[in-house]
């Protein structure tokens, strides 16, 4: 089928209080296993590709973006591909092109007023090539391998006041709130703050969307969907259930040196994880 945009999906999940799951994709077996993880659910998904993938596909935008929409084409499930954590004004600008329909212009690591500037450019720019724009405000952590900040760390933690601002301010179609989560833990041990998501809920008129959530136990996803979280990043975890396959194969086969039998375990093990992890966010009532 066609592809999806992301606005469509986010605004389905948000009238029927759900969440639509977002998954970070790397090669063409991440892409492969999400959709193949989707259609075993029979729920929508978002593919996400973020501007660190880009670095690894050695700067290169369109091999990966055009693999994934070839794939998405051919899904049924309704899919989206949405360019993930843009710092650049030069990405921002090939995502229509390369088959986006969405983008989170990341610049949440200037000041406040300096991301309000900086986001509302992007979202001008945006919007006029037909894009949908969720931006962040707060910080949440590792980053880049860079540690998480403290719980009372200044901008660890999205204001609500400020987050309606922000939002006013900016014109963007979506927010990623900072309420406890992490890029890139291995463990999921993060306890989200759900008494600040429900005041963010309050005070914001667009879809909330949580990164990080790799770290989040199921139980903290599932209050989190309640809260109002209308779409969850989710990378890492594939990443484990990928390189824990492959390991495992390898160990089993020392002799093995062609790499589609270990690289199609990690396929397969990545799949499952995002059935797992869609099955969580609807209750198991999952449908496209």
């Amino acid at each position: 089928m066609p592809l999806a945009t992301t606005g469509t999906l986010l605004a389905r999940a948000t009238e029927a209080r759900s969440a639509v799951a977002a998954f970070n994709v790397i090669t063409l077996e991440h892409v492969e296993a999400v959709i193949a993880g989707a259609e075993a659910a029979g729920a929508p998904v978002v593919l996400q590709v973020s501007e660190n993938a880009v670095k690894f596909r050695l700067g290169r935008l369109l091999p990966l973006a055009r693999a994934a929409a070839a794939v998405a084409e051919r899904a049924c499930v309704p899919v989206a591909l949405h360019l993930d954590h843009v710092r650049t004004d030069d990405l921002l600008r090939q995502a229509p092109d390369a088959g986006f329909s969405s983008v989170m212009y990341d610049a949440s690591r200037l000041p406040y007023a300096g991301n309000l500037a900086a986001t509302a450019a992007a979202v001008a720019w945006a919007h006029g090539q037909g894009l949908w724009i969720e931006a962040e405000l707060g910080e949440v952590g590792g980053k880049d391998g860079r540690p998480a900040l403290d719980a009372h760390a200044p901008g660890a933690r999205t204001d609500p006041a400020e987050a309606r601002d922000f939002v006013a301010g900016t014109g963007v179609d979506a927010l990623a709130v900072a309420i406890g989560s992490a890029h890139a833990m291995t463990t999921r041990t993060a306890a989200l703050d759900h008494d600040l998501l429900g005041r963010l809920s309050a005070a914001v008129p667009v879809p909330l969307v949580l990164h990080g959530s790799s770290g989040v136990p199921d139980g903290g996803l599932v209050a989190a969907v309640a809260g109002g979280i209308a779409k969850v990043n989710v990378g890492t975890a594939l990443n484990m259930a990928m390189t824990a396959s492959v390991r495992r194969f390898l160990a089993d086969h020392p002799e093995a040196v062609d790499s589609r039998p270990y690289l199609g375990a990690g396929r397969e093990a990545m799949a499952r994880e995002v059935t797992r992890i869609i099955g969580v966010l609807t209750g198991g009532t999952t449908r496209a």
